[in-house]
């Protein structure tokens, strides 16, 4: 093979590590963001209603950061790996093609993105009883 067809499959290689490595980032950027701002509104709740909310005790936002965060390590993993075997593949000169990542990342994002919807579609709703009343302003001339 040239060298410098050889050199431009190893720059390829280089940047679909590097597409893997930020989509690993995000997911774990993603899943902490989402742990944490459930955190914060159970925390708003209980200021504003003055009552603590129980959350559920599997889908809730910080086990779903949890698993974002869990899957943007694995995802990091693979893709040095996937990186490693591509690099030894074009050195050899017998590059195989494989689909299997892709179709596991799919699989693994949807899976919980579908776990994110009752997160979504839950609501908390407060009736106007349970909320403290505001102090009455007074009036000054």
């Amino acid at each position: 093979m040239p060298n410098i067809d050889r050199q431009r499959e190893h720059q390829a290689n280089e940047r679909t590590f590097l597409a893997w490595l930020r989509t690993s980032i995000a997911l774990i950027g993603f899943g902490f963001a989402i742990a944490r701002f459930g955190l914060f509104l159970r925390q708003l709740n209980l200021v504003i209603t003055q009552q603590e909310t129980s959350a559920h005790p599997f889908f809730n936002s910080e086990n779903l950061g949890l698993a974002l965060v869990m899957f943007g390590i694995v995802v990091i993993a693979l893709a040095a790996w996937r990186y490693n075997q591509v690099y030894w593949q074009i050195e050899r000169g017998d590059y195989q093609p494989n689909r299997f990542m892709v179709w596991i990342m799919t699989g693994v994002v949807m899976i919980l993105g579908i776990l994110s919807i009752p997160l979504l579609l839950w609501r908390n709703h407060v009736s106007p009883s349970r909320v403290p009343s505001q102090p009455q302003s007074r009036n000054l001339p």
